[in-house]
This record gives C-alpha cells, sequence and structure tokens, in this order.
C-alpha cells in the first residue's frame, strides 16, 4: 500500500490548491506498465471520493496533454542563455551556504543536472537566484511554482481545456521525499486562471511571489485529509 496525493484546483478559496492524500494498492517496480497501474488505481480512489476526471501530469500519463505538461518537457527563458530546460533552470539557480548558483547546469539534460554533486557538497540551501530575483524558500514551492507557471503560460488559450479536470497527479511524486510536484503546480496554473489572478501572478517575480504568499498556499501534508480508499486495481468507477 502506498500514500499518494491528488491536487484540486479551487475556485473563491485562500487555499488555491487543495492536496488530498489517498491509500491505493501499490505496484512496485519501474516499468511503465507498473507505473501506469498505480495511475489507474489513484485515480479510481479519486473517483471514488468524487473527483471522476483527473489528469496524470507526467510521460506515464495516458493522455497526450498529461505527457507534454510533464515538466522535462518544459523550457523557460534564461537570462543571457536563452531557453533552457525547467528541472536544469530549476538545479542551477539553486543558492546555498557554501555556493550557488551553479548556473553552468543550465545547459545540462533536465535529469543529469539533478545528479550534479555540488548540490549535494555545498551546504544548506538558503533560496533561489534566477534572472537576476532571488527567490525565498517559503512558500516552499514558490520558485518550482513559478518556473512552472511561467513555462506554460505562452499556451494558456490552449490550456483552458484544463478546466474540464476536477484534479491533477504525478504518480512520480513521492510526497516523502519530495516538496515539488508538477501536478501541484499545474492545479495552482489552473486556480490562478479560474480565479482571475494569472495575469497579475506573471507580471514578474515579486508580483508572483507577492501574490501567492497572500494566499493559505502552503504545499504540504495536512492532518485530517488522508482518505483511506483501499481498493484492487480495476475496481471502482473508472474500472468497471
Amino acid at each position: 500500500m502506498a500514500e499518494r496525493p491528488v491536487f484540486v484546483p479551487t475556485s473563491g478559496s485562500k487555499e488555491l490548491v487543495r492536496e488530498l492524500y489517498f491509500t491505493i494498492t501499490w505496484h512496485s517496480g519501474f516499468s511503465p506498465t507498473q507505473k501506469k497501474k498505480n495511475v489507474a488505481a489513484l485515480h479510481e480512489a479519486a473517483a471514488r471520493a468524487g473527483y471522476s476526471i483527473v489528469l496524470e501530469i507526467s510521460s506515464k500519463s495516458n493522455e497526450k496533454l498529461g505527457q507534454h505538461l510533464s515538466a522535462f518537457h518544459l523550457k523557460v527563458g534564461a537570462e543571457n542563455v536563452g531557453e533552457v530546460r525547467l528541472e536544469a533552470a530549476f538545479q542551477g539557480s539553486k543558492v546555498f551556504e557554501k555556493g550557488g548558483p551553479y548556473t553552468d547546469l543550465y545547459s545540462a539534460e533536465g535529469r543529469m543536472a539533478k545528479r550534479d554533486p555540488r548540490l549535494r557538497e555545498s551546504g544548506r540551501l538558503t533560496g533561489f537566484l534566477f534572472n537576476g530575483f532571488s527567490f525565498p524558500l517559503e512558500p516552499k514551492t514558490i520558485f518550482y511554482d513559478w518556473l512552472y507557471v511561467t513555462a506554460i503560460y505562452p499556451h494558456r488559450e490552449w490550456l483552458e481545456r484544463l478546466y474540464k479536470y476536477a484534479a491533477f497527479t504525478d504518480i512520480e511524486f513521492n510526497p516523502i521525499k519530495s516538496i515539488n510536484c508538477q501536478a501541484r503546480s499545474c492545479a495552482l496554473f489552473v486556480s490562478l486562471m479560474k480565479n482571475d489572478l494569472l495575469q497579475q501572478a506573471v507580471a514578474s517575480p515579486q508580483a508572483f511571489t507577492e501574490l501567492i504568499s497572500r494566499f493559505d498556499y502552503r504545499p504540504a501534508r495536512k492532518s485530517g485529509e488522508v482518505l483511506d480508499v483501499f481498493f484492487a486495481p480495476g475496481e471502482g468507477p473508472l474500472g468497471e
């Protein structure tokens, strides 16, 4: 068994994104087949709780839209460099007690940038520096969210189709090991659109930081929101 989150965009709420945790039967292994089984199990659990149309945001998504919105496919504009992969921008902008930002990582493939030994040998993370703006560590996902939201913002009219989805998932995301999640960032993007805040949010990094800080958007495990939904894959509304 494993617990995984579903991210729900909100309208008129101080949360912006609600995180719901479901306990599901987990299929171990690294094969795409196993991962897709886990996606199905999580979506079935969400359906039982009333969220019947859910989009997986990852390369394991059954929908092209979800695959295209994977962070490893997205690029952002970096000053004096041009477009760089989102993951490389995130890793290369980290500032530590003993070094950083390591902007040479902007040219690295996303997964390779994440494995650079300097990111583990430079002491405590103190913030992020990107395009001349220093991003704080609170809210915890503010910098990653900024990168993601601005990366897909140019496609905002095309992405209005996201309105039909009640929630978003990323089966690769393990909340025990990580805090940043592309599915949460996607849900935030939808919430900003629904609340007519998107234009204001992307005006500048400072505007984005100040706007998000006015809401109760603090990605974290919240007590009382764990939904214990046990079932075998293939059961439930989506598997019938």
